[in-house]
């Protein structure tokens, strides 16, 4: 893994917040959850909602994404135009349904860890996680308001919550 495929401009704030998300990632791992965390910062880097995954079966709902719920925290909060100021700081690469609901939401700014490729590769074919190989930027390029994205950040702080969580998982392909 790496850090970053290209330039980006993620400031230390955006480090910051970024590895809360990854520690929370590590939080519901040990909570028996899927290692996944979001949170949603305002401009000055105040964490107006946080989420972990939230879909693991039997009893979870498969659309409790970690960034699902963190922005529909946020917009329950917030209203539109103030949402556009906010980052989300999610441990992975949002899935294409959480892109959307980030779109929806009126967040204008994404920063992530974990690649949903990075993800795949540690995931293999494992039932629970069936990965969509969309990333976040091809969906936010098809919306009507630009949606800035950072990442692969961190990616190797990322995965290390998944390590060994997966393990029997058989690799994808």
């Amino acid at each position: 893994m790496h850090d970053a495929p290209f330039p980006q401009n993620a400031t230390p704030m955006d480090l910051d917040m970024l590895r809360q998300a990854i520690a929370l990632s590590a939080e519901a791992r040990a909570a028996g959850r899927h290692p996944f965390a979001a949170l949603v910062a305002d401009a000055d880097g105040r964490v107006v909602s946080q989420a972990i995954n939230n879909s693991m079966p039997p009893e979870g709902d498969p659309t409790q994404h970690a960034e699902l719920q963190a922005v529909a925290e946020a917009a329950r909060i917030l209203p539109p135009e103030t949402l556009a100021d906010c980052t989300l700081y999610t441990s992975a690469e949002p899935c294409c349904m959480c892109a959307g609901a980030v779109y929806w939401t009126n967040i204008r700014r994404v920063v992530y860890g974990l690649s949903e490729h990075a993800l795949l590769g540690l995931t293999g074919a494992h039932p629970e996680n069936p990965t969509f190989s969309l990333p976040c930027r091809e969906v936010f390029a098809r919306g009507q308001h630009m949606v800035t994205v950072l990442g692969p950040l961190l990616e190797d702080e990322a995965a290390g919550p998944h390590l060994g969580f997966w393990c029997d998982a058989t690799p994808a392909g």
